[in-house]
């Protein structure tokens, strides 16, 4: 009996990969998430899904960092406008106002048959 090739072997099908004969056989290029190095070859699309899960957890982490970046701006840029605003009004004798809400505990009163 021959041995298999270390990979080679298809737990799926039970015997020696088919290769291109395969849906699954695919070819990813681009750069491995663990090395750096490039990846141009053609493989199983199971065995690539560890390198793949990777590289997708690294671009959501990217991508939450600069979604966290743009939320930061927008704080930033919307604190400016409302003193500008405010700036504004005050200039013109317009006073801004603090409103409480309704609902507040502290401003109904306590035994108010509520």
């Amino acid at each position: 009996m021959k041995k298999n090739e270390s990979g080679n072997f298809c737990p799926l099908i039970r015997k020696n990969c088919v290769e291109h004969k395969c849906s699954w056989y695919t070819h990813v290029r681009g750069m491995n998430p663990n090395t750096g190095e490039d990846v141009d070859h053609w493989g199983c699309a199971i065995t690539w899904m560890p390198m793949l899960t990777i590289e997708n957890s690294q671009q959501q982490r990217q991508t939450g960092s600069a979604v966290e970046s743009f939320r930061n701006e927008v704080v930033k840029s919307n604190a400016e406008n409302r003193q500008l605003y405010i700036d504004t009004f005050q200039q013109n004798g317009i006073l801004p106002v603090n409103v409480t809400s309704l609902t507040s505990t502290n401003v109904l009163p306590e035994n108010s048959g509520e």
